[in-house]
């Protein structure tokens, strides 16, 4: 496993702006608590899941809302071997820089000592961006990425990428990156989906997206590197009845265990 060190997860996180474009105010944070406070749901079909999915919520989302908008009732009604860790991971974490500490230490570890074979993150909008940076740093760790409207930085880098005619074609700094441009390690990263989806440590990544989506523009540049068969956009914005459309959509494409018959 790659060793991150603090400076490199604050690193993605400092060029994005993605707490004052998210939040608008500091008051909307919440303090950071260690450690991360977390929700276990045990797979209604099966007592010995051995696949794992960790869901992480929107900027002004908290883990009960994965519940009250039937995220965890269409897993059950697909009877899927899949047991769901609701994870807290507020603004509080990305305003600090501990995001990625926090969630390798409360979150990944704990549950690859209890025996989960195979873990899966599904992130919507801020915890898109902490689905992919946390994928980004511990290559190997995710078996798959469920990306709802994540936010991808500031759109002056995604203009950058536009303007060099799509992400394929974006020249991507080489080498190691300065603390101020942790953005474009992330996009990056994200690139290799259009040249190297082969590679046993780049886990499958399903994006989806309203049309209307205030990160659309992101989104479809992100879109153009993706197998088509990942990519699924819906009418609408950046709200939760674009989300639950797009999750029941995409569940049947994952690949989870299904219970026994």
């Amino acid at each position: 496993m790659k060793h991150v060190g603090q400076s490199a997860m604050r690193a993605l996180l400092a060029a994005t702006g993605a707490l004052s474009l998210l939040l608008g105010g500091c008051g909307l944070w919440r303090s950071a608590k260690m450690p991360m406070d977390s929700t276990l749901s045990k797979s209604s079909c099966t007592a010995s899941a051995g696949t794992l999915l960790v869901m992480l919520p929107g900027a002004y989302s908290r883990p009960d809302e994965f519940v009250r908008e039937g995220l965890l009732a269409a897993l059950d009604e697909r009877r899927l071997a899949v047991d769901v860790l609701r994870v807290d991971a507020h603004l509080g974490y990305y305003n600090n820089g501990s995001i990625f500490e926090r969630l390798q230490a409360d979150v990944f570890a704990p549950a690859r000592a209890q025996g989960y074979r195979s873990i899966w993150i599904l992130g919507i909008s801020a915890g898109g961006l902490g689905a992919l940076g946390y994928a980004e740093m511990h290559p190997g760790e995710i078996a798959g990425i469920v990306a709802l409207a994540p936010y991808l930085g500031e759109r002056l880098t995604s203009t950058e990428i536009a303007n060099a005619g799509g992400l394929a074609r974006w020249r991507a700094p080489v080498g190691p990156l300065s603390n101020d441009k942790g953005e474009q390690r992330l996009w990056r990263w994200l690139q290799r989906y259009g040249t190297r989806a082969s590679s046993p440590d780049l886990p499958p990544l399903y994006l989806g997206h309203g049309q209307s989506d205030r990160f659309a523009f992101s989104h479809q540049l992100l879109a153009a590197v993706l197998p088509p068969e990942r990519v699924f956009t819906t009418e609408g914005g950046h709200d939760w009845p674009q989300w639950r459309r797009l999750w029941r959509r995409m569940l049947p494409t994952l690949r989870l265990p299904a219970c026994p018959a």
